[in-house]
C-alpha cells in the first residue's frame, strides 16, 4: 500500500492513497486548559441585608489573568465561580423584589464574564457558641428558616433559576441548617448531640420535600448537589432507607431523571477519616446509627461516576492521607470520586501541600473532564447527498466526565469562501468518563453545500442557545495548535474535499 506522510503542525498527516482516508494523529498539551464548569473555582457570598452585586470585569479577570488568592502560594484561572447567598432577613417572611433583582443582576454579570456558576442559598452562615453537648460547641438555635418558608422561597426563585440556569454550572441543596450543609438545623432534623441524635422519619420525608422543590425549580438539564451521601439514599428508597443501598444504575445516567440529577459536594474532602461526618449514618425513626465509613465512600464512587462532584478541603489535620503521592493519596481519591472542582481559596494549608509537593499543577490538570483527541480517521473525499464516515478515539485524562448536556458537532470550513456547515454528531460527550474512547460516525452532507475543499473543525459548544457562539463556553481539546478562540472550534488539521 502506498503511504505519503506529512508533518502539518505537529501532527502526522496519514494519506493512504489506496483506500483514500486521510488518518491524524495528534499530541497532547501540558496546558492548564481553562474549560468550563470545571477546575477550581473562586468563592464569593453576599447577604441580603448587604446585597454587594458581582462585577462582571472582575469576574472575567478571574477567568483571563491568573489570580493569586489570600495565603495561597498559588494562582488560579477559573471557569467556575461560587456565589453563596445568605437568605438572613428573610427567615420569615418572602423574598423581596429588590433581592430577586440583584440576583438577576448577578446571574447577568456572570454571563457577561464569559464564567459559570455553583450557587447555594443559606439563611446563616454563623455558628453559635455555648454551653451545649455537640463536640464543636455549635449550640442552637441555629437560625435556618421553617419549611413553609423554604418551600415559599424556592417556589420564589423558581422564575429565576429556570431564566438563567445557562450560567448555573450546578446548583447544591443549602437552605436547611448553618452554612446551609444540612447538619445543624432548627427545623429539619438535628442529628448532632444537641438534639436526638439521629434524623426522624419525618425530616427525612421534609428534607425529601425541599429537594424535590429543588429539582423542579431548575430545568432538568442542571443537578443538585448534596451534602452526604445519605441524602441522596433517603431521597432515592424513602426515609428508612440503609446504608447500604444501591448506587445509580448506568442505565439511567444522564437521562435527566429526579435520581440522575441528584449529585454530591463534599466541603471538608480528605479532612479527617470521614471527612468530618461527610460519611457518617444518621439514622432514622427505626434504624439507629452505625459505623459506615467505608460503606459510604464505595456508595459514592459508584454513584458519582454519572453527576456533579466537587468542594474544598477544610482542615490539614488528615495530613499526609491528604497530600500528594506517594505520602498521600489526594489525587487518587479525587479520581476516585470524579471531583470536577475545588475551591481555590480554601483551606490553603492543605491547596498550599499540593503545590510544594508537586501535584497541584496535575490537579489543575484534570480536575473534571481533560479532553485529548488522539487519532481522526476521515474520507478525502466526500460526496454531497451521501454518507461518509468519521472516526476518532478521544481520551480523558480527567477525574470525571462532563455533568451538564452538551452537544458535538464537526464542522466543515470552505477554504475559499469561509461559508460554515455543521453536523451534528450522535456522540454524548458526557459518557466520555476517564479514559479513551472510539467514536465511529457515519455522517450526510447536504444537498446544498458548496463544492470544494473545506478545513474540519470540532466544535463542543454549550448546549444553551444563548451561549453556543461565544468561545468562553465552548470546550477547548487538550492538544497542541487545535484551539481557536475566535470561534471556540478545535482546528482538526484536515482538509477534505467535497463534490
Amino acid at each position: 500500500m502506498l503511504k505519503y506522510f506529512l508533518s502539518v503542525a505537529g501532527s502526522l498527516l496519514v494519506l493512504c492513497a489506496t483506500a483514500q482516508q486521510l488518518t491524524k494523529v495528534y499530541k497532547e498539551s501540558n496546558e492548564d486548559v481553562v474549560n468550563p464548569e470545571r477546575g477550581f473555582y473562586i468563592p464569593t457570598g453576599t447577604k441580603a441585608s448587604n446585597f454587594i452585586l458581582l462585577d462582571a470585569e472582575k469576574l472575567a479577570a478571574y477567568r483571563n489573568t491568573p489570580q493569586q488568592l489570600s495565603k495561597a502560594n498559588y494562582k488560579v484561572r477559573v471557569s467556575l465561580i461560587y456565589r453563596g447567598y445568605e437568605l438572613d432577613t428573610f427567615k420569615n417572611q418572602p423574598l423581596s423584589a429588590s433581592f430577586l433583582s440583584s440576583l438577576q443582576a448577578d446571574f447577568d454579570a456572570v454571563r457577561k464574564a464569559g464564567v459559570k456558576m455553583i450557587i447555594r442559598f443559606a439563611y446563616t452562615n454563623d455558628a453559635k457558641g455555648g454551653n451545649c453537648t455537640d463536640e464543636y460547641k455549635i449550640c442552637p438555635p441555629y437560625g435556618d428558616a421553617p419549611r413553609n418558608i423554604v418551600l415559599n422561597h424556592i417556589r420564589q426563585l423558581k422564575p429565576l433559576l429556570q431564566k438563567n440556569a445557562d450560567v448555573i454550572a450546578v446548583m447544591q441543596q443549602g437552605f436547611i441548617g448553618i452554612w446551609g450543609e444540612n447538619y445543624f438545623t432548627d427545623y429539619f432534623g438535628d442529628a448532632s448531640t444537641n438534639g436526638a441524635g439521629i434524623i426522624p422519619d419525618s425530616s427525612w420525608r421534609h428534607r425529601n420535600e425541599l429537594l424535590t422543590a429543588l429539582l423542579d425549580a431548575l430545568p432538568k438539564s442542571r443537578m443538585i448537589q448534596v451534602r452526604t451521601p445519605q441524602i441522596k439514599q433517603k431521597f432515592v428508597y424513602g426515609a428508612e432507607a440503609d446504608v447500604t443501598s444501591k448506587p445509580m444504575k448506568a442505565a439511567i445516567a444522564f437521562n435527566q431523571s429526579d435520581i440522575s440529577r441528584v449529585a454530591f459536594h463534599n466541603d471538608c474532602f480528605l479532612s479527617t477519616p470521614d471527612d468530618y461526618g461527610t460519611f457518617y449514618d444518621y439514622g432514622s425513626s427505626t434504624k439507629p446509627r452505625k459505623a459506615a465509613n467505608q460503606i459510604l465512600r464505595k456508595y459514592i464512587e459508584a454513584d458519582t461516576k454519572y453527576t456533579a462532584v466537587g468542594g474544598e478541603t477544610c482542615d490539614d489535620v488528615f495530613s499526609p492521607q491528604n497530600d500528594c503521592a506517594p505520602i498521600g493519596y489526594a489525587e487518587e481519591e479525587m479520581r476516585r470520586m470524579h471531583y470536577s472542582y475545588l475551591n481555590a481559596a480554601y483551606n490553603n494549608d492543605v491547596n498550599n501541600d499540593w503545590d510544594s509537593s508537586g501535584c497541584l499543577m496535575n490537579i489543575k490538570r484534570n480536575l473534571g473532564y481533560r479532553l485529548v483527541l488522539q487519532k481522526l480517521t476521515t474520507p478525502a473525499l466526500a460526496m454531497k447527498g451521501k454518507n461518509f464516515t468519521i472516526s476518532f478515539s478521544i481520551k480523558n485524562a480527567g477525574y470525571a466526565s462532563l455533568y451538564n448536556p452538551r452537544p458535538v458537532f464537526l464542522v466543515l470550513k470552505h477554504i475559499k469562501t469561509g461559508e460554515e456547515f455543521k453536523i451534528p454528531l450522535k456522540a454524548n460527550p458526557q459518557f466520555w468518563f476517564s479514559g479513551t474512547h472510539l467514536v465511529k460516525e457515519t455522517l450526510q452532507l447536504g444537498g446544498n453545500i458548496r463544492t470544494g475543499k473545506y478545513h474540519l473543525y470540532l466544535s463542543l459548544p454549550d448546549a444553551n442557545v444563548l451561549l453556543a457562539s461565544r468561545p468562553e463556553y465552548c470546550v477547548q481539546l487538550c492538544n497542541d495548535n487545535m484551539w481557536d478562540a475566535s470561534t471556540g472550534y478545535n482546528n482538526l488539521q484536515q482538509i477534505i474535499s467535497v463534490k
